[in-house]
């Protein structure tokens, strides 16, 4: 007999047997377990043997695995997916990602699951409302020949991300700022989203529309099924730039992407560069200087790490007047973050 429960992580000799079975089936298991909200099991009543396997994080499944014994691999994927997503309807999630291998995309398609795009490495689906056509009904259609685009984090937004936007608003008819709405910044999503329309609304050309679920940071992307470290880097660049070039430049009628140049970053820099040859087959893509103040490059990391030092005085040079108003009324709340 088999029957499904919950598998409890934090009990070591649990998650030993858990982590050999991940292994077993060609799964690297993470070394961080809070990038796990929940996981679930498949056991062999018999001798207390793992039969399959899943986890949740917000509203993604990952680590799926299933033996193959008797033949049952299929029913017991089955099994997994649909108690995953009864955990997260009981949640309140209905809208659900999966991060798989391309090998792997049909078998979730049989379950429901939309493809939103494959790469080399890996696939990324969704099943469930709001999904993607959604999301592109919310942002209004850009007009003219010329159409920017910007994807931004904005954590927070400074005269740095302002010059960046006014760059393209040169350049272009119109610019289409996203701003990644993913919860893991010291400022959260409402507020950077908020603090972008304000530090840009004078600008009549650029609209400010949330990236929701579909313009999140390369570091999001699951990537326990690739054992070459090396190759992480670009599997996750190439399923953030598919995405965007599938499903978000055609019905917008983008025809370029601006970056920030990146001094300090290697990763981001790299990224940048990935982004550039992923996508400038059909887009223009421009990395722009960064902008200085009092010759120092402005960048968000400066901003926050004046936060913690209570400099205001460098804040109010790195950022425009509506964000430093913002820091300054909520500097103790945000510092206890």
């Amino acid at each position: 007999m088999e029957k499904i429960q919950d598998i409890f992580l934090g009990i070591p000799s649990i998650c030993a047997q858990w982590q050999e079975f991940l292994l077993s089936k060609g799964l690297r298991p993470p070394s961080n377990l809070d990038t796990i909200d929940k996981t679930v099991g498949i056991y062999d009543e018999a001798n207390g043997d793992i039969l399959g396997c899943g986890s949740i994080k917000d509203n993604v499944i990952q680590l799926v695995a299933v033996s193959d014994k008797d033949g049952q691999n299929s029913a017991r994927f089955n099994a997994i997916i649909t108690e995953l997503s009864n955990r997260l309807a009981a949640a309140g999630r209905y809208h659900i990602f999966v991060f798989t291998k391309p090998e792997y995309s049909q078998s979730f398609q049989y379950l429901g699951f939309h493809e939103l795009v494959q790469t080399e490495f890996a696939a990324l689906l969704e099943k469930g409302k709001p999904n993607i056509n959604d999301f592109l009904s919310n942002i209004p259609k850009p007009v003219g020949k010329q159409i920017a685009s910007i994807v931004m984090n904005a954590n927070p937004f400074t005269l740095g991300h302002r010059a960046l936007v006014e760059a393209a608003a040169a350049e272009n008819d119109q610019v289409v700022v996203f701003v990644v709405a993913s919860d893991g910044s010291l400022f959260k999503p409402g507020e950077r989203l908020e603090l972008v329309r304000q530090g840009l609304s004078d600008l009549s050309t650029v609209s400010v529309s949330s990236g929701a679920d579909y313009m999140v940071s390369f570091a999001t992307f699951p990537s326990y099924f690739i054992k070459d470290q090396a190759e992480i880097t670009a599997y996750q660049t190439a399923l953030d730039a598919q995405l965007f070039k599938k499903w978000i430049i055609p019905p917008l009628g983008i025809t370029s992407r601006y970056l920030g140049e990146e001094p300090f970053s290697e990763a981001t820099e790299i990224y940048n560069q990935s982004l550039k040859r992923e996508l400038s087959d059909i887009i223009e893509v421009k990395i722009i200087p960064r902008k200085k103040a009092d010759q120092e490059i402005i960048s968000a990391t400066a901003v926050r790490q004046a936060i913690k030092e209570n400099n205001m005085s460098k804040i109010k040079s790195f950022v425009p007047a509506t964000t430093y108003e913002f820091i300054k009324k909520n500097l103790n709340e945000i510092q206890t973050r």
